[in-house]
């Protein structure tokens, strides 16, 4: 099986790049951000390669990065999500970015791939919880805190806080983010005013 191809970009498709290895084109379907990553034809590539082999066809997917390709075969585990949905999803979202929707269970983020909606999302985000690789920036308050709202058991002001500031256009992660930071300076009897007060200025910063 072809595990690593090194060439030259030939040319580039809608969602794939020719990659010309000693005279050979190879087809390599690849994510929108993998594309981008690549260099202009003509110059130097290397692709990391999953090979998908059915009795009507063989095709081939390329990545960037080797966090990238275990993404995308670890999002083809959850029910629903193909090889072109795992696709779409890392071309909206970086391996880091995805992993950090995951560990905070922001089914919002994962859902702006197309094609993916809200129970395809909530699924992946379900699914992948303790599975996923360890890309992610998330701090463990920040992932407890999280797991805490999504089970609907944190504490009052804490969750109240964390919907204040989703509220006011922040994403679900950067609210966590504020709010456990907020937590860790003013202490677990902080009420909601004191909270939301701090977890702006945490996101002033």
């Amino acid at each position: 099986m072809i595990g690593k191809l090194k060439g030259i970009v030939d040319s580039y498709g809608e969602d794939h790049v020719i990659l010309d290895v000693q005279g050979v084109g190879y087809l390599v379907h690849c994510s929108g951000r993998t594309q981008q990553a690549l260099p202009a034809a003509g110059e130097a590539a290397t692709l990391f390669i999953e090979t998908f082999v059915r009795e009507d066809m063989i095709r081939l997917y390329g990545f960037v990065s080797q966090a990238e390709k275990a993404w995308f075969l670890l999002l083809q585990n959850v029910q629903g999500v193909g090889a072109k949905v795992a696709l779409n999803v890392l071309s909206t979202l970086s391996p880091s970015e995805l992993a950090n929707a995951v560990a905070v269970g922001d089914k919002a983020m994962v859902s702006r791939a197309n094609g993916v909606g809200p129970k395809v999302a909530a699924r992946i985000v379900a699914e992948l919880k303790d599975k996923a690789p360890g890309f992610s920036t998330v701090d463990p308050m920040v992932a407890g805190l999280a797991a805490q709202l999504e089970d609907r058991n944190a504490p009052a002001p804490v969750a109240d806080a964390v919907s204040a500031l989703v509220n006011l256009g922040y994403a679900q992660l950067q609210a966590s983010v504020a709010v456990a930071a907020a937590l860790r300076e003013a202490g677990e009897g902080a009420d909601t005013a004191r909270l939301i007060r701090l977890g702006l200025k945490e996101l002033a910063r």
